[in-house]
């Protein structure tokens, strides 16, 4: 914990000031010329511009009395084409955790100057996204009487937990002609604000009135791409922050908050008796440190249930009633713990048994690369348990239930985590898995009659982080849930189809692969035309999209780990078919980086058919200027994988 951090929430009221909640009235008079408009101004193809983007920000008190940072803000937006009306008839305002939305007000102003006002029981709750633990929800409303040629303009509060950070968003899904912000600081001598930006230039903060603004003009649209880095990497925003320092040397800032880090966690590893006694007996017979480490990781992990486990089923209340926990004993007495405790933990037990443990202060890529050279811990959120063996540190996240005993959550790997220490604090490399170690296999032995329907069994089986996220996706959902869930997704490439003998395995074990297995059945899965079946050997891959369709790009491509899929595919030719077109597709090498190497044979008796695939991406960020090279390889495998040969009717093979 830093400095500030410990001093901030007495300082925190300070910074008080909250604005008042909107009036009816209040709203700011509509300029004719916006009105009428005809073409936007930032983006000459957009369907709708953001005349103004304005957002007020302030610090106030919550319903606990602990501190929060209120947002205010207000949009108008001018709608000029029917796809711009399809787009912002509905409006969606995103939010997760304990961030809040509320005072939502809007109404449409038309051509003509009528005012058509949002009803409050228009607004309601739903969720957008959910993915593993994280769900996102969103307040949303459909906007009244839009079409092209009207005004809207809506305003809301939006309250987030107070981190002393605050996050200044300045792109929407349009172009947005001016965004401005007004930002009311901390009343102190001591602490100065602070401000990055990242991709974009607006004004500095300057004092008007009350608050600094800062502005930022003729923002384009944010506009996402499959396989794209964070949005935090590409997207237009600042960091507001605060600090006792006048001058900010990031090498004197890294090592100061090392040592502090140090210093804090050395308490929070504390051995007892307990600690101790449970290292002993869970390490038992083991004699090597892989198999040590690999038993406590796995005691943390069994016998320590994590607090926010999604598969829990708890609810904020059923957390706040849980006992805090104090100490690696405490931990181990009440059974259940934040990420914290059980890292903390496993630190604990690992020291006990001898090992030279740290705490290791790391970012999340799947939101940011972290960059040391800003001088800041606003994206150092994440904490990873550091153990020497011999002359080398492993890592270890305890917390992370799903996760290889060797690996890292994806998240965390081949980035530069903070090593703390009492002395040299530094940065240390985070390894990244080898491709070999996530893998999707499949396997599927099938028949194939006369008339193209396919029938047989299919084994899929996922490791390392693929049966992580797997896992994660399935373990809170009912067994008849996760059977839904994969048969629309079958459905989706096969179409129609008949499964049966769905089996789910391993979902909630730390250890083995999870795998599907399942009988299907398939019609018209090859094509009959007269004597001829003409069939896709690739029978996992069928009804797959191409990774990559537009033929430019913005954003440097973004693959979240390496992986390997690998494929065997066993057809029994139906009576009297034999292949006709014995062209098989073709292998290829890029660079060591995407390797695809397929194989296509009969067995001896000319009966069945044999396909074998694998795919090894052995890469994860690809910059933009190799889009062109990077496209040209998937879409040669995505052509590859749609291969078909050709089966003919023969009276040779009837015999």
């Amino acid at each position: 914990m830093t400095l500030y951090r410990r001093f901030f929430p007495a300082l925190l009221f300070m910074f008080m000031g909250s604005f008042a909640c909107f009036a009816a009235d209040d709203w700011k008079p509509v300029d004719p010329a916006e009105l009428a408009m005809k073409a936007p101004t930032v983006e000459k193809d957009a369907d709708a511009e953001a005349i103004f983007w304005e957002v007020k920000v302030a610090d106030e008190s919550d319903s606990y009395g602990a501190g929060q940072t209120v947002l205010t803000h207000y949009l108008r937006i001018k709608i000029f084409t029917e796809r711009g009306k399809e787009q912002k008839s509905t409006i969606d305002l995103p939010y997760f955790g304990r961030t809040n939305i509320s005072n939502i007000q809007g109404r449409t102003i038309k051509a003509n100057g009528e005012i058509v006002e949002l009803k409050k029981d228009a607004v309601f709750e739903r969720t957008i996204i959910k993915f593993g633990k994280l769900k996102l929800k969103a307040k949303s409303f459909a906007m009244p009487g839009v079409e092209p040629g009207v005004i809207i303009e809506y305003r809301y509060r939006e309250s987030r937990p107070t981190y002393y950070h605050t996050r200044l968003e300045f792109q929407q899904d349009i172009p947005v002609q001016i965004v401005k912000y007004y930002v009311k600081p901390l009343a102190s001598a001591t602490y100065r604000l602070w401000s990055k930006p990242f991709h974009c230039n607006p004004t500095p903060l300057v004092r008007e009135r009350d608050f600094q603004m800062t502005s930022l003009s003729k923002v384009p649209a944010f506009k996402e791409e499959p396989y794209m880095v964070p949005e935090n990497q590409v997207r237009a925003w600042m960091l507001l922050y605060y600090s006792t320092e006048s001058k900010i040397e990031a090498d004197k800032y890294w090592k100061e908050l090392g040592k502090k880090e140090f210093n804090e966690n050395k308490a929070a590893m504390k051995v007892n008796d307990d600690v101790r006694k449970v290292a002993t007996e869970t390490i038992g017979d083991a004699s090597t440190p892989d198999q040590k480490l690999e038993r406590l990781l796995t005691y943390c992990r069994t016998k320590i249930k994590y607090l926010f486990d999604d598969a829990l089923t708890l609810t904020d209340e059923d957390r706040k009633k849980i006992k805090e926990n104090k100490s690696p004993a405490d931990t181990l007495k009440n059974g259940i713990g934040t990420a914290q405790d059980m890292d903390l933990l496993f630190g604990a037990l690992a020291s006990a048994a001898g090992f030279e443990t740290r705490v290791v202060m790391v970012s999340d890529r799947s939101e940011n690369f972290f960059d040391p050279s800003f001088a800041n811990d606003y994206f150092l959120d994440d904490r990873l348990i550091a153990v020497k063996v011999d002359s080398g540190w492993k890592f270890f996240s305890p917390h992370i239930l799903y996760v290889p005993y060797g690996m890292l959550p994806w998240n965390h790997e081949g980035l530069k985590g903070l090593l703390t220490d009492p002395k040299e604090p530094t940065f240390i490399d985070l390894p990244v898995s080898t491709p070999e170690k996530s893998l999707e296999r499949t396997i599927g032995k099938f028949k194939l009659n006369e008339e193209g329907t396919l029938e047989g069994d299919a084994y899929i089986e996922f490791t390392g982080h693929l049966a992580a996220f797997m896992k994660e996706e399935n373990d809170e959902e009912t067994p008849e849930k996760r059977e839904t869930i994969l048969k629309d997704i079958i459905k989706k490439h096969l179409g129609a189809v008949e499964i049966s003998n769905l089996k789910i395995e391993n979902v909630t074990d730390l250890v083995k692969p999870f795998t599907y297995s399942f009988h299907i059945k398939v019609e018209n899965y090859a094509t009959r035309t007269g004597k001829r079946l003409f069939l896709q050997p690739a029978f996992f891959q069928f009804g797959e999209t191409a990774f990559f369709t537009n033929a430019q790009r913005k954003y440097p491509v973004y693959f979240e780990y390496p992986y390997v899929e690998t494929s065997h595919v066993e057809i029994s030719l139906p009576e009297g078919f034999a292949l006709d077109n014995a062209e098989a597709p073709g292998s290829f090498n890029a660079n060591d980086i995407v390797k695809y190497d397929v194989s296509l044979k009969m067995t001896p008796d000319s009966k069945t058919m044999i396909y074998d695939r694998t795919l090894k991406l052995n890469g994860v960020v690809f910059p933009v200027e190799t889009y062109p090279a990077l496209k040209q390889v998937f879409d040669l495998m995505h052509k590859q994988d749609n291969h078909q040969v050709t089966l003919k009717y023969t009276a040779a093979a009837s015999k």
